[in-house]
């Protein structure tokens, strides 16, 4: 399993995934699950989550595909159109490796990106594209899209990230999200990969790996659960007495 996920707030984009795809109790394997197609007038980044062959398989297409004369990611004109050909690309994978004798062994085909960026003359965009092919995308009202391993990381974000919450302070909301998944997921786990981007900048403003003992994160993680114990010791006890 994994967990991956993006945040639009105004200011720009924070996006996040972690690089487990395999976990037990003797075999763990690890893969990233961040990819970034950049060029002079835009920035796209895809987090992956699901079956690991199809989502190789659509990430080798697309990167493939970066220099032919046919629509690809080097040249859509919007992230919309960008959205619409990743999932026109999954469908092409699925449909093609998808057989009978798999379906039959209930073998599951399918995975979810979330594809975030901008491109020039736009503003930055982030979208969910579903194992079907097709997509939402994130708006002021729901500033946050998930994929994977969520519902641990869920509340924090619920509590904290809004359409005007500072870039850092959602950077740092995304971290404690995944503090709290790895913590009570065995299937999530580091390294996990963090991008920030800066609305009108077509490079990421920071990509950084943290990776197990990073002093950040732990500081991060010590923090969050000394302060979740006092703010615990301090909520009144029930009115009842026993």
């Amino acid at each position: 399993m994994t967990y991956c996920v993006a945040v639009r707030v105004e200011s720009g984009l924070v996006m996040a995934s972690d690089s487990r795809t395999n976990a037990g109790v003797d075999h763990v394997a690890t893969f990233r699950k961040m990819a970034t197609f950049s060029a002079s007038d835009r920035l796209l980044v895809l987090l992956s989550a699901g079956n690991l062959a199809t989502t190789q398989s659509v990430l080798s297409l697309l990167q493939q595909r970066l220099h032919s004369q046919h629509e690809n990611l080097n040249n859509v004109s919007s992230m919309y159109d960008a959205a619409c050909l990743i999932g026109h690309t999954l469908r092409e994978v699925t449909e093609r490796d998808q057989s009978r004798e798999g379906r039959e062994a209930g073998v599951d085909f399918s995975c979810s990106f979330l594809l975030g960026g901008q491109i020039a003359g736009d503003t930055h965009r982030l979208y969910n594209i579903y194992p079907q092919g097709n997509f939402i995308e994130a708006t002021d009202d729901t500033p946050y899209l998930q994929i994977g391993e969520s519902k641990y990381g869920k509340p924090i974000l619920d509590r904290v990230i809004e359409h005007h919450t500072e870039l850092m302070e959602a950077a740092k909301c995304v971290l404690v999200s995944f503090d709290s998944t790895i913590r009570s997921n065995l299937s999530v786990g580091l390294p996990v990969d963090l991008m920030i981007h800066v609305s009108g900048r077509l490079q990421p403003a920071l990509q950084y790996r943290f990776a197990e003992g990073d002093p950040y994160l732990v500081k991060l993680r010590e923090a969050w659960s000394q302060g979740l114990r006092q703010l615990f010791s301090s909520i009144p006890d029930l009115p009842w007495g026993l």
